[in-house]
């Protein structure tokens, strides 16, 4: 069952839902979907391309025939079309992974040897742990404090360095100030590495905007739950690195001695046969969001926040000032109750799905966490997580009126 809410310059826009679910006590009410931000649903238009594709579906790059060409031409066409949307520029390459984690780790892989990585301890697990030998910087509370950790770290630096950042947070959804970081990165002569795994599906990404040398993303967070991600950007690294995975696609030859000669370019670091539909998918999610206004999002995020703000036993769990700009994330702390059955009861007798939790970013979260507590009452002891909202096409004021109705009662 679709269900309309954002529109584009085009198009009103529909992902896939399933309508109504029945709670604990009978009653059956509309799903209210508050957790896209770990997966968004599916957009009409991606299931739409897959199934197109799906009577075709061949060998890519490997076979003769009707269904490889047409296989082939799509995979190639997808990588383009991925390409165009994040504004990849004559030196960048695409490559196509399974998720932000898995194009994270490739790069991880492909760091030439000496490089230095430095990053924030505010990272999600996947932009913090494939870096285990970073120069780890603090909690910036301002864009301008991150700005001048980097610039200060930078100069003591020797060697080849990458700056690995995000580019919104997925615990507060605050947005990163990517751009000066990167012309701090640049000026000291290192590369940047943004994940936008939360960014690109509230908001057009444009590599040489952002100044970013690397990007990230996943298509499940696209729209495109299809099992796809990238990682784009410069390809001399990539080129020069071993293959991520050995095996049929990597190769450009193999000997009678097993001498092995890789290909260059993104077939590197691609072995085995691709996720055609997920890179089908994850290119018509990014043919449809390039031309998505959001507007609808960022009147439902200050209806949400304005209604916590009310709230004396919620508080919003935050880095920067109150007005820094965000996607559409709330997290908050809430006292007086567990985070888990809050969750549960949201989900049985409501009809409404959140994240609760650490969110993949267990140091920030936990540090938020605790700050927001005491913001609210400082004798009080902390929750053990946080709950978290997010949301997107699919999200209405009635969802989120759902929600702040249950925070402002006193059922639970």
């Amino acid at each position: 069952m679709p269900g309309e809410v954002f529109h584009s310059d085009e198009m009103a826009l529909n992902v896939l839902t399933p309508g109504e679910v029945k709670l604990s006590d009978g009653r059956s009410v509309e799903f209210a979907n508050l957790d896209v931000a770990a997966t968004a649903p599916c957009l009409d238009v991606v299931a739409e391309a897959v199934a197109e594709l799906l009577p075709w579906y061949g060998s890519v790059h490997r076979g003769a025939g009707a269904l490889a060409e047409r296989c082939s031409r799509e995979f190639d066409e997808a990588r383009e079309t991925v390409a165009e949307f994040l504004g990849c520029g004559e030196r960048d390459t695409v490559v196509f992974t399974r998720n932000t984690t898995d194009a994270l780790n490739l790069l991880a892989h492909a760091l030439p040897a000496g490089t230095t990585v430095v990053t924030f301890d505010v990272e999600h697990h996947a932009n913090l742990l494939p870096w285990r030998d970073a120069v780890r910087l603090g909690v910036p509370r301002s864009p301008e404090a991150a700005v001048a950790a980097l610039h200060a770290v930078l100069p003591t630096i020797s060697g080849p360095v990458l700056v690995a950042v995000t580019a919104a947070s997925n615990v507060t959804g605050e947005l990163w100030p990517v751009a000066a970081l990167a012309d701090v990165a640049h000026l000291h002569g290192a590369r940047i590495a943004v994940d936008i795994a939360q960014l690109a599906p509230h908001a057009r990404v444009d590599m040489a905007a952002l100044g970013a040398d690397y990007v990230a993303m996943s298509g499940h967070k696209m729209y495109a739950p299809f099992g796809a991600g990238v990682l784009a950007g410069r390809a001399d690294w990539l080129d020069a690195a071993e293959p991520y995975l050995a095996g049929g696609g990597a190769t450009a030859n193999v000997s009678e001695r097993f001498d092995v000669r890789w290909h260059t370019g993104p077939a590197r670091h691609e072995a085995g046969t691709p996720n055609l539909l997920g890179a089908v998918a994850l290119a018509a999610a990014c043919r449809t969001l390039a031309n998505v206004r959001h507007d609808e999002e960022q009147a439902l995020l200050a209806r949400l926040r304005a209604a916590i703000a009310t709230l004396p036993h919620v508080e919003e769990l935050r880095l920067f000032d109150a007005a820094a700009p965000r996607v559409g994330i709330v997290s908050f702390a809430v006292l007086g109750a567990e985070p888990g059955e809050l969750g549960a009861a949201l989900g049985r007798e409501h009809g409404i799905g959140v994240r609760v939790g650490l969110f993949c970013a267990h140091p920030l979260t936990r540090r938020l966490v605790r700050e927001a507590a005491a913001r609210l009452d400082p004798a009080a002891p902390p929750p053990g997580a946080a709950i978290r909202a997010s949301f997107g096409i699919g999200t209405s004021e009635r969802h989120v009126d759902r929600l702040i109705d249950f925070l402002g009662g006193s059922s639970w």
